[in-house]
């Protein structure tokens, strides 16, 4: 896991959504896929498709891309230009996503147990990590099962290396 790819990624969406931009694409890998396949479950975009470098065919009326069948097969000499394709949203003229903060750091990286974590989702500070304070805000972890929001993962009573936060 690369963490200094998703410090990329996390960079690459919050100057997206102040572009105001649709449609954008980030590197393929797993990580970032099941990252993005979890803020799209929480809402806060609106489609995931891996393609090639250029982008997808967009949904006529919803305006952004679906989810069909990949337009070129996987082979060895195009695996390096795969990207995942993320269509935004925007509500009343705001970005649905708000500001993306990675939390654990290629040098420092943050584990928390189940206490810790239920802590963070009461709205109190834990291994240096703030509190769930609004409504609008999550936090991801790196589980055992999957990428996880910090909620499901109290409900789930596990833990994990925290990724982000969404604000």
């Amino acid at each position: 896991m690369s963490l200094v790819n998703l410090a990329a990624v996390c960079s690459h969406l919050n100057n997206a959504t102040k572009a105001r931009l649709g449609l954008t694409s980030i590197p393929n890998s797993n990580l970032h896929l099941k990252l993005c396949q979890a803020l799209q479950n929480s809402g806060y975009i609106s489609s995931v498709v891996r393609g090639g470098p250029t982008p997808p065919p967009t949904h006529p009326i919803l305006g952004f891309p679906t989810a069909t069948e990949e337009v070129e097969p996987i082979t060895r000499d195009n695996v390096a230009s795969r990207r995942l394709w993320l269509g935004l949203k925007y509500w009343q003229n705001e970005s649905v996503l708000g500001k993306v903060i990675m939390i654990s750091k290629p040098k420092r990286r943050i584990t928390l147990d189940v206490e810790s974590l239920r802590k963070i989702v009461r709205g109190d500070e834990a291994h240096h990590v703030a509190g769930l304070r609004s409504p609008g805000e999550s936090l991801y972890l790196s589980t055992d099962k999957g990428i996880m929001e910090a909620r499901e993962c109290v409900e789930k009573k596990m833990g994990g290396l925290v990724l982000c936060r969404v604000q």
